[in-house]
């Protein structure tokens, strides 16, 4: 088990989507360390995929999967109440995992989706619409997504914004918890070419002031390039724990889940990414 984080906001419900593979297992362990430490409760759902011909034609087949769900849940219950943890588990049957995890977390409204990602290997993988962009792409709560090895902590966070409305929220999300945890706080914004580079400025310099008068010192950063890859490289050289990002003015659903900068950061990050939806 993981060390336990400081609590970085007001989190009671947590819901943690898991397909029983390697790469959501950081998604698993970073709840059950969350939860400890917020005193929150898991809800811990594996959505059962199924199509209803190959139901219909190896009904024993089926059966068999839903078995192995049934099992792994049982081993996160197990995992959760070990720790004391309060945890409800569910199994969903959908014909794409997506629409069954943001139907089951409009009945739960959760403070925050937790999940994991796919192996960084196959980057078209997920820029082709996975599982965890379409959540992020159809669901209004935050997602947090925890790569499998990746220890969740809240000691140095970075907050990605290119003035838009998504990233002001996202700005919001980081400085509260920047005040919570006591954390270090670097505000970057990315101008594509040296004409974008007084907007770029003129943003972070908008942050710092804001920051400031709260009593909160940013360090600024302001990168010229792709933004997905200056975002990436900063949490390297930074050594940051968490990105904070929106969906960067992305606002047709379209262009989230066809290659967007937030898609890009998720796959390649060396480190947990929280994608801010609305304000918590």
């Amino acid at each position: 088990m993981e060390q336990t984080p400081i609590c970085p906001a007001r989190l009671e419900k947590l819901l943690v989507c898991t397909d029983g593979s390697a790469d959501s297992q950081g998604a698993l362990s970073g709840t059950l360390a969350l939860a400890q430490s917020c005193g929150s409760k898991i809800f811990a759902l594996q959505v059962l995929e199924f199509n209803p011909e190959l139901e219909a034609q190896a009904p024993e087949f089926i059966a068999q999967r839903e078995a192995k769900v049934h099992d792994y849940l049982k081993m996160c219950k197990a995992e959760a109440e070990k720790l004391e943890v309060p945890i409800e588990t569910r199994v969903r049957r959908s014909e794409a995992a997506y629409v069954g995890i943001v139907e089951e977390a409009e009945k739960i409204k959760p403070d925050l989706i937790i999940m994991g990602r796919r192996g960084r290997g196959r980057l078209f993988r997920l820029m082709m619409g996975n599982v965890t962009a379409r959540v992020i792409g159809y669901s209004p709560f935050n997602v947090l997504v925890v790569p499998k090895g990746v220890l969740l902590e809240f000691k140095r966070i970075l907050i990605a914004s290119d003035g838009s409305p998504h990233s002001y929220a996202a700005w919001d999300e980081a400085l509260f918890m920047t005040q919570r945890v006591g954390a270090d706080l670097i505000a970057l914004s990315v101008a594509r070419d040296e004409r974008d580079l007084p907007t770029a400025q003129a943003i972070v310099g908008r942050l710092q002031k804001e920051a400031a008068s709260q009593g909160i010192k940013v360090k600024a950063l302001v990168l010229e390039g792709r933004p997905f890859e200056a975002i990436v490289q900063a949490a390297r050289d930074e050594k940051v724990d968490l990105i904070v990002m929106g969906t960067l003015g992305m606002t047709e659903l379209k262009s989230l889940l066809m290659g967007s900068t937030t898609e890009r950061v998720i796959a390649q990050a060396p480190c947990s990414v929280m994608v801010v939806k609305r304000l918590m």
